[in-house]
């Protein structure tokens, strides 16, 4: 039994040594020097095709794959299991988590390495061992004196590895640290791959912020060498894409294509979609967003987005599932009748766009959204729903109006400086003013600030945004932190938290994730 916050970098129990024994360790290996050099190489495309978009050229639909996106074919058929997926959970690959997320009554759990988790070594192996353990259903943990185990009706397992930028740096090989991508592919796909297929179900994966059918096909050959070396049927392996980056959006026919043996779908992933648009559209002042808050779904380059991804997965045969509800409930019953009300408009829309399911953070949130879906959807999915309308390159590309305002300013400062002091010290998933937050709000706020500060650009007020006004704004705002949080606000930490957040918002460049300086102060914290 897992006994919650028993891991620490300097003692880690028995399972967790175990799982890194020699079968596994060699396993991991092979994918890294197989791999690995080509996943360089695809990462510095990425910075070549940054570099063609800050010179003030626009993202565009390839010209080489024209031919591939006018034709008629479909991806392999879902796994019966996945047939229907109208509601999926999400959250840390934490044992507790992967517990609620499983039991939640959802169709799907998604046990995230991502987003919302801060890699520590010990989470991480922790996470790994947690999902070994829920695979064969033997998990139990015991926290604040509960005990939590598994049912026998339990979600369908889908598991996000760390996204190709990151770097799994308690784990060299020849020197160099693995890829966290393969890490935690290859750890589960190791331990788990087998049993999931002898059980009828399959290692299932989301894959996180592709920016190309290239890396798709990266992904494919990782995929199908797995499934030789562990002796699986092609296509026992099922990933779902995320298409949460600006470039991806523009490839959506060719990352299905490139998956074509091994997918299940795509996935608006739409937080880090908008952080996207900002980093990719960042040095054109043209296109610079309005606070966050009113960026929604129903309007501009978010709802051609989601109506594109839903008309190719259509065609292509395979789901389009859609995005986060964040909230989480309150205390408050009055807010919550706002909150759910909220929710149920959310997902009304996504289901009459034609999505085939919808993501939420919170199981509380489960029966609301699958209420909505039950009501508007009585088949298993709506893979028949096309509309023979296809936003183009123009609609991907309309900014949504609206105001910058101070107001929204200072929410980015005070929102992002509370998630990146979490996250430095080992906890992924925050709760925020009523939402759920990861990695995705603290990107789009740093990114918008950022931008903001770059062009120097005006509030609704007639203020500008500078440097020395975010670091004025950042010391206001963490006394207004301080006077919510009492006794819990650590100085130090918030101190380390806002001088990185604001270098983050202020550099003469932008850097691409904040997980990326942010993973080399939590190792330092957390060594292996």
């Amino acid at each position: 039994m897992i006994v919650e916050h028993a891991f620490t970098a300097d003692s880690l129990d028995t399972r967790l040594h175990a799982h890194l024994d020699a079968a596994a360790r060699a396993f991991l290996d092979d994918l890294a020097k197989r791999f690995g050099p080509r996943l360089l190489q695809l990462l510095a495309a990425r910075e070549r095709r940054q570099a063609y978009y800050d010179a003030g050229n626009l993202p565009d639909f390839p010209a080489d794959t024209a031919d591939l996106r006018a034709a008629e074919w479909t991806v392999a058929p879902p796994p019966a299991a996945l047939a229907d997926r109208r509601v999926e959970i999400t959250g840390p690959a934490d044992p507790k988590m992967i517990i609620n997320g499983l039991n939640s009554g959802a169709s799907v759990f998604m046990a995230d390495f991502e987003d919302s988790l801060a890699p520590t070594w010990p989470a991480v192996l922790a996470g790994h061992v947690a999902l070994s353990e829920a695979v064969r259903g033997t998990l139990e943990v015991e926290s604040n004196g509960k005990h939590y185990a598994l049912r026998a009706d339990r979600a369908a397992l889908f598991v996000r590895p760390r996204g190709l930028h990151l770097k799994e740096a308690h784990y060299p090989v020849d020197g160099q640290a693995i890829s966290a991508s393969l890490f935690d592919f290859g750890l589960h796909v190791f331990h788990n791959g087998v049993a999931l297929a002898e059980q009828g179900a399959g290692p299932w994966f989301y894959l996180p912020k592709l920016q190309s059918h290239v890396e798709a096909a990266w992904w494919g050959d990782v995929f199908a060498h797995a499934e030789g070396v562990l002796g699986l049927t092609r296509g026992t392996i099922r990933a779902t894409v995320l298409i949460e980056t600006l470039p991806a959006a523009f490839e959506m026919d060719e990352i299905l294509w490139a998956l074509r043996h091994w997918s299940v779908g795509l996935n608006c992933g739409r937080w880090d979609y908008i952080f996207s648009t900002i980093k990719t559209l960042g040095s054109h002042p043209d296109r610079v967003l309005p606070d966050r808050a009113s960026v929604t779904m129903d309007r501009a380059f978010l709802d051609a987005y989601s109506r594109r991804l839903v008309e190719i997965c259509h065609r292509r045969g395979c789901h389009a599932m859609g995005g986060m509800a964040a909230q989480i409930p309150s205390k408050s019953e009055e807010e919550n009748v706002r909150t759910f009300r909220k929710i149920r408009e959310d997902k009304l829309a996504e289901v009459r766009k034609g999505h085939d399911g919808t993501w939420v953070a919170h199981p509380a949130l489960v029966p609301i959204a699958r209420a909505v879906f039950d009501a508007e959807m009585p088949g298993p999915n709506q893979l028949h729903h096309r509309t023979g309308v296809l936003p183009g390159r123009d609609d991907l590309l309309t900014m949504h109006d609206g105001a910058r305002t101070e107001a929204g300013m200072r929410q980015n400062l005070r929102v992002g400086v509370q998630y990146l002091e979490a996250w430095l010290r080992g906890v992924g998933c925050v709760p925020l003013y009523g939402l759920m937050e990861d990695a995705a709000t603290a990107e789009i706020s740093r990114a918008q600030l950022w931008q903001w500060q770059r062009w120097s650009l005006a509030l609704a007020d007639g203020s500008v945004v500078t440097g020395d006004r975010l670091r004025s704004a950042m010391a206001e705002e963490l006394a207004v932190v301080r006077a919510e949080l009492g006794d819990r606000f650590d100085p130090a930490r918030f101190a380390r938290a806002a001088s990185l957040f604001l270098d983050l918002c202020t550099g003469a460049h932008f850097t691409d994730f904040l997980t990326i300086p942010a993973y080399a102060l939590l190792t330092q914290d957390s060594p292996a």
